[in-house]
């Protein structure tokens, strides 16, 4: 079987690719290793060397990384390169003339300065903080570092003690309750918020601490129960298995909150929670031909139960259920809902068979024991998912069940988090305050 592109281009970049399961691809140095010459009278400035082409610079023992210089002149952070308010660029990429070259170039324990030829009477002087050089290093590709709030994954014994925060926390100003409840969600793919007044409008407040919430064909805030008000299974009493929403959605929806209003003259409706980043992992380790398949196997998606609706994402053949960073090969999304799966017509002859065996592996570990956490909502507690890891599911129920609650988009929740990372993230905030040179800094990391 042919390597998908990600893993294609995973293994001709070289990169070590780490995986929250712990999997490593092993790292191939490439480039040249440059004659190595001390910076004079600077104890703490990296070593580095300039040829015709690159600068190389030793960012860590043992390791060179080399940045091209039409790519360092065109990443210029100056004010007349790069808009210190709008942080947009402004440099024309296509008047950099064509093997550029240093005129002069200084290190000092800040970073390193180099002069550039200009096509106008002015020669052009641009700053490379060492720090902004070891986060952009593309040659070799660094190695994914493992941060404070990693993922964690879980699977049935998260039970013991769930990420919970209060409704206080996430409400009170300064934000720093708003930060630990996303970032809680960032490392566990959900969260529980407790202490929230059982009504739809202390919900909705809630959301949109968040960011703005994402309509669909179900509505903006939505509430729900058993009374196929919207052509789907959601609303019935139902058992519904673990899955993903809106795999039919070309963007699927990234952040969703429930909230169990009231439950009344009946029983049921306990929630399933399955992280699709556990169970991926081990279909790895066990089965790396049936992970292999589901990380390339296109699957189309529709939603037709609205009769004025008829969703289908684009291209119309799908997305696979597991997909990657195609520069790192980490585990971005999972894809999930065998309920929402139109006709796989698309498969070849020999692909076929390969690929039911795939996911009935992916079902058995999914509803094994081991991957199910199964929790009764309460009222006054929401329940937060990140859509795009957790698979979420519930028993059959009777009895009168409103729930209530919203999307939220992934670009909404990734910007918000983002904001409050360089408020709270001491690594960050330290970043932020660098100004080298009595220099603007627009040096953030996403820049």
């Amino acid at each position: 079987m042919q390597l998908c592109p990600v893993e294609k281009d995973a293994k001709l970049r070289g990169s070590k690719v780490s995986y929250a399961g712990g999997f490593t691809r092993p790292n191939h140095f490439s480039g040249f290793v440059p004659q190595a010459s001390s910076n004079p009278g600077q104890n703490n400035t990296p070593i580095f060397s300039v040829d015709d082409s690159k600068v190389s610079v030793l960012l860590s023992p043992q390791s060179w990384s080399h940045f091209h210089h039409v790519w360092l002149r065109d990443h210029c952070r100056c004010a007349n390169c790069f808009h210190p308010v709008t942080k947009q660029r402004l440099v024309n990429t296509f008047q950099i003339l064509r093997g550029i070259k240093p005129i002069h170039h200084h290190a000092s324990t800040e970073g390193l300065e180099i002069v550039w030829p200009s096509t106008s009477t002015e020669r052009h002087s641009s700053f490379y903080p060492w720090s902004w050089l070891r986060e952009h290093a593309y040659d070799p590709l660094p190695q994914l570092e493992h941060r404070a709030n990693e993922r964690v994954l879980w699977g049935s014994k998260i039970a013991r003690s769930p990420p919970t925060i209060t409704y206080e926390e996430v409400m009170e100003k300064g934000d720093a309750g708003l930060y630990k409840w996303l970032s809680t969600i960032d490392r566990f793919g959900f969260c529980f918020v407790s202490g929230v007044t059982p009504t739809t409008e202390a919900t909705e407040r809630l959301c949109e601490r968040i960011g703005f919430i994402r309509e669909t064909q179900y509505g903006k805030f939505w509430e729900f129960t058993a009374d196929l008000a919207k052509g789907d299974t959601a609303y019935t009493n139902m058992a519904l298995g673990a899955h993903t929403d809106t795999t039919y959605f070309t963007d699927p929806c990234g952040i969703q909150i429930f909230h169990l209003l009231s439950h009344t003259d009946g029983s049921g409706g306990t929630t399933l929670l399955v992280d699709g980043f556990y169970v991926a992992s081990l279909l790895k380790e066990l089965h790396p031909e049936h992970y292999d398949i589901l990380s390339c196997v296109p699957i189309p998606s529709h939603a037709s139960g609205e009769p004025t609706a008829r969703y289908r994402p684009s291209p119309p053949s799908g997305y696979p259920t597991l997909q990657h960073d195609i520069i790192t090969g980490e585990l971005t999304q999972v894809r999930w809902n065998n309920d929402d799966r139109s006709v796989m017509s698309h498969l070849s002859l020999e692909i076929v068979e390969k690929w039911y065996d795939a996911v009935r592996a992916w079902h058995r570990l999914l509803v094994s024991p081991d991957s199910e956490y199964w929790v009764q909502l309460v009222p006054g507690t929401v329940l937060s998912i990140n859509n795009h890891r957790v698979l979420h599911g519930r028993s059959k129920f009777d009895g009168k069940r409103r729930v209530c609650g919203a999307y939220i988009g992934m670009d909404e929740y990734r910007s918000k988090l983002a904001v409050l990372r360089e408020k709270f993230d001491p690594c960050l905030q330290a970043l932020g305050d660098q100004a080298a040179h009595g220099r603007q800094n627009v040096r953030n990391p996403i820049l």
